[in-house]
């Protein structure tokens, strides 16, 4: 390995790691032996790095061409490992590619051959089917979230993605769902399986509270009440019915932020990046946030509408309670209505609400600086302190992309935040500071 690659002991530290877990080295110990790998294991357990770390182990930095592609069903989850794989400094290029950007964009990012391409199964079809770049070097394919990559919607993306890669050498697939078939497309030769859900202790609650019939919207903000300012989000099944609860939301003085798949990708970001710095503190969502998205930790998520199929169920509710920790899934149903066969027996709650939600205290800006102009987040917070005047509990959490930042601001202290440091420098780079 080159002076400018490190090793697994130079990213852990980078990455303020001491040891990797059980499952993780059961990764790297199975990357060693077979060509290919079942990962199966809960919602935030560290599998993106139980992939990550032993492929950087395997790249070879002579190659100037892509060496391994990793495959996820959905944009959040393809930029969230790209991101996860950068913040490594490995020292092998990284980029992303998916639905929803132009083509000419991601012709330029690879124009320099990254080591490892993340994509979305149509985009990276798309590309191979084109001839955009060589696969001879393609070695390591990972299909990450490979139950909803391989199921009927990109079957055809997915065999032709998978007939298109002759060269590759390793397959590696992950999931945290237990109960899936591997089709005979992915080509497996007798993988080694990990499976870490069967040891899962969770700590989920789970709470049924039925609305009067005709009061399901009010019956929810009782609930909200009820439940307090705690970080969560609300799951229903369509995004007219997102349309709806947002209106109500918004009519009652609740902030809140919406994601699901119709969105404009920018629109996505958002609301991500204003959920996870808690200027909104409520999510709705469809089933494109059960799985595969950067969220913290969340005390709560409700299911507005239950999923027809238990497996979304299993999925949802994995957003909160992850790794141990304590959450609780509050199904909301009206009354009348039949509850699908795979609900377990659970409690019963009737919320007295009252409880006025308080509006939360952060609000979000924009900077046109970011990774691309090195950057940093401590540039930002210095600029935020020294030359806008706020203190550091004035300044929260601040998200670094390639080439802007994120940044939580206290609500009464934005309008002053902007007025000093919009149009200043930033480490030698003239930067916008808007509201977002």
């Amino acid at each position: 390995m080159s002076a400018t690659h490190k090793t697994i002991a130079e990213i852990l530290a980078k990455l303020n790691i001491t040891e990797r877990n059980d499952m993780q080295m059961q990764a790297q110990a199975a990357y060693e032996k077979s060509k290919d790998i079942v990962i199966l294991s809960p919602t935030g357990s560290g599998k993106t790095l139980a992939f990550l770390l032993p492929l950087v182990g395997t790249l070879d930095p002579t190659i100037k061409e892509i060496q391994a592609l990793i495959i996820a069903p959905t944009r959040e989850l393809a930029m969230q490992i790209e991101q996860v794989a950068r913040s490594m400094g490995s020292g092998y290029k990284t980029n992303v590619v998916y639905g929803g950007r132009s083509g000419s964009q991601d012709r330029r990012d690879i124009e320099t051959r990254p080591a490892i391409l993340v994509g979305t199964p149509g985009r990276i079809a798309d590309h191979l089917e084109r001839g955009a770049f060589a696969t001879k070097h393609i070695k390591t394919l990972i299909l990450d979230e490979f139950d909803k990559s391989l199921e009927i919607g990109f079957e055809a993306e997915m065999i032709s993605l998978i007939d298109n890669l002759s060269s590759v050498e390793k397959k590696i697939l992950t999931s945290a769902t237990q109960a899936v078939d591997i089709p005979v497309y992915a080509q497996l030769n007798d993988p080694i399986r990990i499976d870490f859900l069967a040891t899962q202790t969770s700590k989920l609650r789970e709470v049924l509270t039925v609305a009067p019939r005709e009061e399901k919207l009010p019956h929810m903000l009782k609930l909200l009440q009820h439940i307090g300012n705690v970080p969560g989000i609300i799951f229903c099944n369509f995004k007219d019915t997102i349309a709806g609860v947002s209106s109500f939301l918004t009519e009652e003085g609740v902030s809140h932020g919406v994601f699901y798949g119709g969105l404009e990708q920018r629109d996505r970001e958002s609301a991500l990046i204003k959920f996870r710095n808690g200027t909104h503190q409520i999510l709705l969502a469809t089933d494109l946030a059960a799985r595969g998205i950067d969220v913290p930790e969340l005390g709560f998520i409700l299911h507005y509408e239950l999923p027809s199929r238990e497996e979304e169920y299993i999925h949802r509710n994995g957003r909160t309670a992850r790794m141990n920790a304590e959450g609780t899934a509050y199904i909301l149903a009206q009354k009348g209505q039949d509850v699908p066969e795979y609900m377990p027996e659970i409690t019963e709650l009737k919320p007295t609400g009252g409880k006025r939600l308080q509006a939360s205290e952060w609000a979000t800006l924009f900077i046109s600086g970011g990774k691309k102009d090195k950057v940093s987040k401590g540039d930002v917070a210095g600029l935020l302190m020294k030359q806008g005047g706020l203190a550091p509990f004035e300044v929260g959490k601040i998200e670094s992309k390639l080439e802007c930042t994120f940044v939580a601001v206290k609500k009464e202290k934005i309008k002053e935040a902007i007025t000093k440091t919009n149009n200043t420098r930033l480490k030698k780079k003239k930067v916008r500071v808007t509201p977002y």
